[in-house]
């Protein structure tokens, strides 16, 4: 299939599938879509989750709207109202009956985006609504029957909040019984031309003028740039470029991160975001006694990040599990208590960076299980 067809094809607004690892994504959410189980969708913040979404949705045959709800925009105390609506004087300012979500997408979809920031009482409610297919308004006693394929966003680690408590086990169960991962931008770096290209004649129609040409610098400072912010970032800078490029081809000094990953700063080969390369001297504070412990690791960190290494993260976390390990003297559970995550969490870490060792069988029918810090490589 062409990349224009494969475009056509999807017909989201900003959805470009080019990338061969984009493309399996498509053909994944190609055979989910018709069905009517809940998906979830994980992946990083900027990747167009919510596309995504709207493509399961346009898939699917649905014939009632598409609706999206940001579970971490609404407040607390009108969550319940959001969704599953009220009646009536059923609280204080509900001078009228009103729908909620589910009940407006009736025969649609609805697109539950950050629901990992829901909170716990309605994650109950949630998982009512789901199994029975039916809400009751806020002040009411009526169940309301509703037909809706629920879609569900995160790019949180739900396993992680429900090992915590942070998220209910049984919804997550009950959300996860089809999961689409959207990889970042620099996981399908096939998609990044396409998807500038894409936004270059998007802005430019919208500004009136011709879509300029990338030259060849400003491609290949888009292809270096990691792409922290994802597709969110791209259209920023390509929106940015053809705002001060007047017309003419675009060049590596029009591309600026003009959003949170450093404003001002262009996306040239000299300037782009890329740890191995990045060698410039931080000026940082002195750590002084009346620092916190957690203030004095953050001055640390930031040292770190000026000359990273290839693996930091999963560095830092060995640094951690192995000295709550070795603190409590190899207890696995006193080490869960202390880093406050469960058994099981402490026990996935200590295997994954090999501080806990499989029992191994002997001849006489007994177990050996050891764990060594040389075994390690400590």
């Amino acid at each position: 299939m062409t990349t224009d067809s494969y475009r056509q094809s999807v017909g989201a607004r900003d959805l470009v599938f080019v990338d061969p690892v984009s493309r399996q994504l498509f053909d994944y959410v190609e055979k989910l879509a018709p069905s009517e189980v809940p998906v979830l969708i994980t992946g990083e913040t900027g990747t167009g989750k919510e596309l995504v979404a709207q493509h399961i949705h346009q898939l699917s045959g649905r014939k009632g709207p598409f609706l999206a709800v940001n579970c971490g925009a609404i407040s607390d105390h009108l969550a319940e109202s959001e969704l599953f609506g009220h009646e009536a004087g059923s609280f204080t300012g509900a001078s009228g009956r009103r729908e909620g979500w589910f009940e407006a997408a009736n025969g649609g979809t609805l697109f539950l985006d950050e629901i990992g920031d829901l909170p716990l009482a309605l994650q109950v409610k949630l998982l009512r609504v789901l199994e029975e297919h039916e809400v009751v308004r806020i002040g009411s006693r009526k169940s309301i029957p509703v037909d809706v394929r629920l879609v569900a966003a995160t790019n949180a680690d739900l396993d992680h909040a429900a090992s915590v408590g942070r998220f209910r086990s049984d919804l997550l169960y009950r959300l996860n019984i089809a999961q689409a991962r959207v990889p970042p931008l620099r996981e399908r770096s096939g998609d990044i031309l396409p998807l500038a290209r894409h936004f270059l004649a998007k802005h430019s129609q919208r500004a009136g003028t011709a879509a300029p040409e990338l030259t060849s610098a400003a491609v290949e400072a888009l292809l270096r740039h990691a792409w922290p912010g994802n597709i969110r970032e791209l259209r920023n800078v390509i929106h940015f470029a053809v705002l001060i490029s007047s017309g003419e081809a675009i060049q590596p000094e029009h591309l600026k991160v003009t959003g949170g990953w450093g404003t001002g700063t262009v996306l040239s080969s000299a300037n782009n975001w890329s740890p191995q390369e990045d060698n410039t001297p931080i000026a940082l504070p002195a750590h002084t006694e009346d620092d916190s412990p957690l203030e004095a690791i953050a001055l640390h960190l930031r040292r770190s990040f000026a000359a990273p290494g290839e693996s930091l993260f999963e560095d830092l976390e060995r640094l951690i599990v192995t000295e709550a390990y070795q603190r409590c003297g190899g207890n696995q559970v006193q080490s869960a208590q202390l880093l406050g995550v469960t058994r099981n969490v402490i026990r996935t870490l200590l295997k994954r960076h090999g501080l806990l060792q499989e029992p191994s069988f002997r001849p006489d029918g007994g177990t050996n299980r050891r764990w060594s810090m040389h075994s390690a490589g400590m």
